[in-house]
């Protein structure tokens, strides 16, 4: 970020300074004391453990000043909220970096997507993008503050809990262009209906100065500002996929804007679309077609998306194992049975509870039954899977993942193909790492 002294720093977020000249200078902005460093700013959040019990030990790692919600013996900014302090000095950084921003949300593939449009754009600018899952009231401001001082293009994931989550997100960031993936079932327990999802992803428009690209779901009409310009995807819609075809560890396919056919290194015929995405915003920003192509079959994806790996017994295993909703899973079924099978080998899948699907969540466990045609062998985890267990016919059902991993390792051969897929709080990673460790 740029240097900023602690007199302006006051200033942006409303503070008083204490213990401090205003001469010093910032160089960079930690709300984790492990990653302070000699100039950073400690900014003491409140969640699970109080930040301001780690000031002593932000200062000990070199930070110049923090934030404090109260006085204290050691040189601070007294603000009133450290967050909102927080969140002001982003926009303040953001407003005088003055990058493109470009914001991305959606029930399944906004990280993917993400990472697909910042590749496509860094081939012909200085382009930063949300790291990991960053996509949060303190995961944004954070991206923000971390930007190179050269940023051209800003690509921030925008996540969403509750109601009012990315319209807050968008006012903060104000974005130029954004991209809603797809309206899914993705945290019913907190929206109740996927009417209220399209409206919570519709909260990326509170901010945006530009184009909206959007699927083409009649749900999210009702929810379209005036003059909002809005470009729509999908069958039938402005934006579309054609001539795809399906290979095991990668899609090739054209697309309704360009004269080219694009290859992306990943399975999965959604990817497609989230490559699509990618091209686009490609393109409105001027990249040339030949670039475009070059980002896309290079591109390198966050960490646990879905991702083809080699059991230690040379079994093949489909890991997507970060998130799960209803339709994430059947587009992962879709995909997994429609690949050939190893000659000699069988297809299995390993399916988990998919989360915070609230009151709806025995019947969506139960509906995956009808996504599932040509599969060798089922191992269910969780008590939400026992709908689909009850379904199904001749699968194994477990409580723990302690009896899972026991199991699966015991029963897949060299030759099988394995789908593994989750979400994130089951912790399938684990049972990925005993399959995999040689």
């Amino acid at each position: 970020m740029m240097k900023l002294s602690t007199q302006k720093i006051a200033e942006i977020a409303d503070g008083k300074l204490s213990l401090l000249t205003g001469a010093e200078m910032v160089r960079s902005v930690e709300f984790d004391s492990r990653l302070v460093t000699p100039g950073s700013l400690f900014v003491p959040l409140k969640g699970a453990r109080d930040g301001h019990d780690f000031i002593a030990t932000a200062f000990l790692s070199g930070a110049v000043a923090t934030f404090s919600e109260r006085a204290i013996d050691a040189p601070h900014i007294l603000v009133t909220n450290a967050l909102s302090a927080f969140q002001a000095l982003a926009r303040y950084v953001l407003d005088h970096a003055r990058p493109t921003v470009i914001a991305v949300t959606g029930s399944n593939g906004k990280t993917t997507t993400k990472d697909m449009i910042a590749a496509v754009l860094s081939e012909k600018f200085v382009t930063y993008k949300t790291q990991g899952n960053h996509n949060n009231e303190i995961g944004l401001p954070y991206t923000i503050l971390h930007m190179p001082r050269a940023t051209e293009k800003l690509v921030l994931e925008m996540g969403m809990d509750h109601p009012g989550d990315i319209d807050f997100l968008s006012a903060l960031a104000e974005p130029d262009f954004a991209v809603i993936t797809l309206i899914g079932e993705a945290h019913l327990e907190f929206m109740g209906s996927r009417e209220a999802i399209a409206k919570g992803k519709m909260g990326i428009t509170k901010g945006l100065h530009g184009e909206l690209v959007a699927p083409a779901d009649p749900l999210i009409e009702r929810f379209i500002p005036e003059n909002l310009e809005i470009t729509r995807f999908g069958d039938g819609a402005e934006l579309h996929i054609t001539k795809l075809i399906e290979h095991k560890d990668r899609l090739s396919f054209e697309v309704s804007f360009l004269d080219a056919t694009l290859t992306v290194p990943v399975p999965g015929k959604y990817n497609a679309t989230n490559a699509m995405l990618a091209a686009y915003v490609g393109m409105r920003y001027g990249v040339p077609d030949s670039q475009i192509k070059h980002a896309l079959a290079h591109v390198s994806l966050t960490k646990n998306r879905t991702e083809w790996l080699k059991a230690a017994n040379g079994a093949d295993i489909l890991s997507d194992v970060y998130n799960a909703n209803p339709t994430a899973m059947r587009l992962i079924l879709e995909t997994f049975q429609a690949i050939p099978r190893n000659k000699n080998g069988r297809k299995m899948a390993v399916l988990a509870d998919m989360l915070e699907l609230g009151v709806t969540a025995p019947e969506l466990h139960a509906a995956v039954a009808d996504s599932i045609t040509a599969l060798d062998g089922i191992y269910l985890y969780g008590p939400l899977m026992a709908q689909l267990a009850a379904r199904l016919p001749h699968v194994q059902h477990f409580e723990t993942l302690e009896q899972l991993t026991k199991a699966v390792v015991a029963d897949l051969a060299p030759d099988d193909q394995l789908l593994v897929k989750g979400s994130n709080g089951m912790k399938l990673s684990e049972l990925i790492l005993q399959l995999t460790e040689k």
